[in-house]
């Protein structure tokens, strides 16, 4: 299959590995967080740090929109759907069994008689709203770049029919500020970071923003970012492009991912993105707290379907589970097998924190592909 098979090639892989074995300087440690949750997958799925030197430590990042969603965005939506037996609550499959307070869910909202509904895609909530005039339907919209130019789609659509039933709370993210927090905040800082060397940058989020947002991080910070592929020797390569930077004393942005990504990214997506969104001011984050300019509002001239508006929606914090490390997962400080509920407590069937539920998480990424048997069975 083009673009996937000889990415996946075990030979070439291995090659590829013998290589940075002889770059990597004696002597020196190389710390590199992939920063997307779809890499994190990759890493676990084909066991590429089985293939690294030991001096070469791959660092779990923020990349996955369902992970760093506040337990408090969720909460919202679960009061409205259980105090509005007329409102109807869409969202995609990894949000709804993301623990809330109360030991809720939104599934297990839906089970105390609450009308929430798994959709595939914003336009799914959409024609829910155009077949139910007498309900309102409301599309939790969660994600980063990658995912907001459909949700501009939807509230343009809506505002096009005037399907007054149709709004959108809007939780969705940006991946530069994320960065930007991870390396220059102080508030991040105090809760605890890890010193790194560089970064695989996302796939998906810059074939929408393309490589130029990154720029400034490396030029700033002298932290080299190479954007890579999801498949094993997309992200093999991107490493051993790091570790040539960290040699020369490079600190640049380059594209591994060429065969999707540009420097300048889908410009059309990013102007739709811009006439619909703007930025919020602050934004908590999950491991990360309040970041400024790091998430998105809709805009006023769609105010009629902007769900925090229309139903006076109120976002109140509220701490994670005590026991649960998933913010520290998500800033690099800790890993899933340091987390004394991960694999006992804390499940795929009983999650207890959002990187054990999100298909991109962390811990769901080190349960699935066994990561944690085979680090168990070495120390054995």
């Amino acid at each position: 299959m083009k673009y996937i098979d000889e990415f996946r090639d075990g030979r070439l892989a291995a090659g590829l590995a013998r290589a940075i074995a002889r770059e990597a300087a004696p002597g020196r440690d190389y710390a590199f967080m992939e920063f997307c949750g779809g890499h994190t997958h990759a890493i676990a799925r084909y066991a590429v740090t089985d293939l690294l030197p030991p001096t070469v430590r791959m660092i779990h990042g923020p990349g996955c929109p369902v992970c760093v969603l506040p337990i408090g965005r969720i909460d919202m939506a679960i009061r409205l759907a259980l105090a509005r037996p007329d409102v109807i609550v869409c969202t995609y499959g990894d949000c709804l069994r993301v623990p809330a307070s109360g030991s809720l869910s939104l599934l297990k909202a839906r089970a105390r008689g609450a009308d929430v509904r798994m959709v595939y895609s914003p336009a799914d909530a959409l024609a829910l709203a155009a077949r139910e005039p007498a309900r309102e339907v409301v599309f939790f919209a969660i994600g980063f770049e990658t995912t907001t130019p459909p949700t501009a789609l939807v509230l343009r659509a809506a505002a096009a029919q005037r399907l007054d039933n149709f709004s959108v709370l809007c939780n969705h993210v940006l991946t530069p500020a994320a960065i930007a927090a991870i390396l220059e905040s102080p508030e991040v800082r105090d809760l605890g970071t890890v010193p790194l060397d560089g970064f695989v940058g996302p796939a998906h989020v810059s074939t929408v923003i393309g490589s130029r947002p990154y720029e400034r991080f490396a030029a700033a910070h002298r932290k080299p970012v190479v954007i890579a592929g999801f498949e094993p020797l997309d992200v093999i390569q991107a490493i051993r492009m790091l570790i040539r930077q960290v040699n020369d004393g490079r600190a640049e942005v380059e594209n591994e991912f060429t065969r999707a990504v540009t420097r300048d990214g889908n410009r059309k997506a990013q102007a739709l993105v811009a006439d619909t969104f703007e930025a919020r001011p602050s934004f908590e984050w999950r491991g990360l707290g309040a970041v400024a300019d790091s998430a998105l509002r809709i805009r006023p001239a769609f105010a009629r379907w902007d769900a925090e508006r229309k139903f006076a929606l109120d976002d109140r914090p509220v701490p994670d589970h005590k026991a649960c490390a998933c913010g520290a997962i998500l800033r690099g400080v800790r890993t899933p097998t340091d987390c004394k509920l991960f694999a006992t407590a804390c499940t795929p069937e009983t999650p207890m924190g959002a990187c054990m539920v999100s298909s991109e998480g962390a811990c769901a990424a080190h349960y699935t592909y066994g990561r944690f048997r085979a680090a168990a069975q070495r120390t054995d």
